[in-house]
């Protein structure tokens, strides 16, 4: 029969389950002999007619066999055993072979050992005693009728022949039964040592275990199981059913009470409460209450488990923190800023009157300087940003960053929202004016705002917020500081921009770009000392478009850098030409804030000279204000690089920006040129005319030339000519013209 596997670890001695002392079988064989009165001449009688009574065991066989089958329960473990790959047949052989190998009268140790592994045999398949009890008493009548009829055995010997064999079966009946109760005994005693190890394991993981485990018995109140940590952390003092319960805060103790009234109604229950144990400080705890009940729901005991959440607790204030508020600036971020905005609509609604406006403001330079100087820089700016604005809102407004460098404010609780946009953009504009700093730098900012009012332009915040956005980038678009939402104005200005991108992708390739040249003019002999390049989309269906339509697009697009190499490279290949024609003819370009900060200026504008066949005095570089800015020291390196080729660098709309002067002065800077804001009102305002001299004097201190751009009357000319300007240029001397129109105004020019 097949053999169920052993369980783990030992038994109380230290043997392995299921192994025996050799000693015991010879000691057991000789009690039994000596309580039976078991003689060697009984052994001699049974050895005499072994082959005598072994006669008849094919029938006895089969009378075994039907025993065996009659009885239900015996038969269920015969067929437990046939279905386990075991033989019945070969079962019953084997058990008539043990039972006939008596009439050997062999009682050695080796013998008796072999009936004591039956019974051992017999608890392993389940055979109970009572059941051999039965099939020894069929082999004894078997043999009782054998010795009183078979006239092979002697009469004198018959009485004393069957009292042998009833010995012998008494003995090997008590010798199997011994092997099945140590059989028994012994897997008893394995489960017992087996459980002993499990019970000694589960308490060192339970005493290392950062949880606190206890069970209340309901019926008595008390603690039924306390784990080590449980006793540890509450010194011993367990009362029933919360031990610690006064650690426990006194704000959180009613929570607690109600918790447990409802685990006693048969529910389970978790909550999360602070403690203060041993007067530390203050921690947070998860109380989870586990009630076990009978089939009637009655609760008859409670498991109970409390840890230590406070690590858990901190994580989870912070990311709700995090989830409603911006990392860099600790202003609120894009979801906060919307729930706000829509907390702000809900009342306006139920006030007749009330209105609410909604503004995005993009910082015009910040990517520049988050290129140019690092992420660090650009996060240090955004948080200088974020502190200036805040000085400007109400309480009651909400100042967010939307991401980026984009910016939202919600301005609720207002009976003019139209005028108020206006101030507080005003406001904005006056607290970014001031240059911002970072490592000893000065940082310049401009901004565009856009401005949304409800309801006018829209019942919800989604709608309002999309509505700003456009009009910021209008503003944008347009180069002014704000503007309020226009739905048809948005809606065309938005198509034009999707028109032109799409439409601006192979420019460069199809040929539609050309330079148009305006003149310089030196005021003091009226002769051209230079002309300044513009770019012009010659665009295939809306003919000419100007810069100001598609430059920002083309920055936005990544696209400025390959089309800043086309003017440059076509622009001196044009100086080139005029300097065959016996015309000395310097070529002004501008370089965006992202082509001069770009990696390897110098070097394409050097390999552009050679390429031309040009010095660098055909060429000069306008910058702004701004550009220098982003990064002085930077700047200060690559001017200095394009001073050394020979190339001239003039600062573009000079005034309008914050350069400082101490700076100034360390720059290689040839010209200055004034921005033309300063001469639409110079013959009229003192105080323009008093800032156009101021820069001349300056520049002329500088030992740079100065040249006014934009100049279209015949007064500002004689005037900028009596404050001793050096330069001219502006429709008053020419219009931007093409080669060809250029070389006519050049042949028709008395200059």
């Amino acid at each position: 029969m097949p053999t169920p596997p052993k369980k783990r670890g030992r038994s109380k001695e230290g043997r392995r389950p299921g192994v025996r002392k050799k000693s015991s079988n010879s000691v057991i064989g000789k009690e039994f002999d000596y309580l039976l009165q078991l003689t060697e001449e009984d052994t001699r009688l049974l050895h005499r007619y072994k082959d005598i009574m072994a006669q008849g065991a094919a029938g006895f066989a089969e009378t075994v066999y039907n025993y065996l089958f009659d009885n239900p329960d015996i038969a269920d473990v015969l067929y437990a055993y046939e279905r386990g790959g075991g033989n019945i047949g070969e079962l019953v052989r084997g058990m008539l072979a043990h039972k006939l190998s008596l009439l050997n009268g062999n009682i050695d140790e080796k013998a008796t050992a072999r009936s004591e592994q039956v019974g051992r045999a017999h608890y392993r398949h389940g055979v109970k005693p009572v059941w051999a009890l039965g099939a020894y008493r069929l082999f004894l009548d078997h043999l009782q009728h054998l010795v009183d009829t078979d006239p092979q055995i002697e009469q004198q010997d018959r009485d004393a022949v069957e009292s042998a064999l009833i010995k012998m079966i008494f003995r090997d009946l008590a010798v199997v039964t011994e092997g099945y109760w140590r059989a028994a005994v012994e897997q008893l005693t394995d489960q017992r040592d087996e459980l002993g190890f499990e019970q000694g394991l589960a308490g060192e993981i339970l005493s290392n275990i950062p949880q606190l485990l206890w069970t209340v018995d309901i019926e008595s109140n008390r603690i039924s199981y306390a784990s080590p940590g449980t006793q540890a952390f509450c010194h011993n003092e367990l009362e029933a059913p919360i031990p610690c319960f006064y650690a426990i805060h006194g704000s959180e103790r009613e929570r607690v009470l109600t918790a447990w009234q409802q685990v006693l109604d048969g529910e389970s229950v978790q909550l999360e409460v602070r403690l203060t144990p041993d007067e530390s400080e203050e921690r947070w705890f998860r109380l989870a209450f586990y009630p076990m009940a009978n089939r009637r729901g009655r609760v008859l005991r409670v498991h109970c488990l409390m840890e230590d959440v406070t690590d858990l607790h901190t994580d989870r204030e912070r990311l709700e923190q995090l989830s409603t508020q911006d990392e860099v600036t600790g202003l609120a971020n894009r979801a906060l800023w919307y729930d706000r905005l829509a907390s702000a609509l809900a009342v306006a609604r139920r006030n007749p009157g009330a209105s609410v406006a909604v503004m995005i403001l993009d910082i015009n330079q910040f990517k520049m300087y988050n290129d140019s100087l690092g992420h660090a820089a650009g996060d240090e700016l955004l948080r200088q940003i974020s502190q200036r604005l805040q000085k400007v809102l109400r309480d009651t407004d909400t100042l967010a960053r939307l991401g980026g460098d984009e910016f939202g404010i919600v301005l609720p609780f207002l009976q003019d929202a139209e005028r108020a946009g206006e101030r507080v953009a005003g406001e904005v504009m006056n607290a970014l004016s001031a240059p911002f700093s970072y490592e000893q730098k000065e940082l310049c900012l401009s901004s565009a705002i856009g401005i949304s009012v409800f309801p006018q332009h829209g019942e919800d915040a989604s709608t309002l917020a999309s509505h700003a956005d456009s009009a910021m980038y209008r503003a944008k678009w347009n180069s002014v500081p704000y503007l309020f939402y226009e739905a048809q104005t948005t809606t065309s200005a938005a198509t034009e921009q999707l028109s032109i991108s799409g439409q601006l992708h192979g420019a460069l390739e199809r040929k539609e770009f050309e330079l148009y040249y305006q003149p310089k003019i030196d005021l003091a002999s009226g002769a051209i000392c230079g002309a300044e390049a513009l770019l012009r989309w010659q665009h295939p269906q809306q003919g000419l478009v100007l810069p100001n339509r598609f430059i920002p697009v083309a920055e936005q697009l990544g696209m400025i850098s390959p089309i800043t190499d086309w003017v440059l490279d076509t622009a001196l290949a044009q100086s080139r030409a005029w300097l065959v024609e016996g015309r000395q003819m310097p070529v002004s370009i501008n370089v965006s804030a992202r082509s001069f900060q770009s990696p390897g200026l110098v070097t394409r504008i050097e390999q552009s000279l050679k390429e031309a066949g040009v010095g660098g005095s055909s060429l000069e570089v306008e910058i702004t204000e701004g550009t220098l800015m982003a990064d002085l020291d930077k700047s200060a390196r690559i001017l200095k690089d394009l001073s050394d080729l020979g190339v001239s660098i003039a600062i573009d709309d000079f005034g309008s920006g914050y350069i400082s002067l101490s700076y100034l002065k360390r720059l290689p800077i040839n010209t200055l040129k004034i921005d033309q804001s300063f001469l639409e009102n110079m013959d009229r305002n003192s105080k323009d005319a008093a800032i156009v001299r101021s820069i001349i004097e300056l520049g002329h201190n500088l030992g740079c030339k100065v040249i006014a751009e934009g100049v279209e009357d015949e007064g500002v000319h004689l005037q900028l000519q009596e404050l001793g300007c050096d330069l001219v240029q502006g429709f008053h001397i020419s219009k931007p013209l093409p080669v060809a129109g250029f070389h006519e105004w050049l042949s028709g020019s008395s200059h």
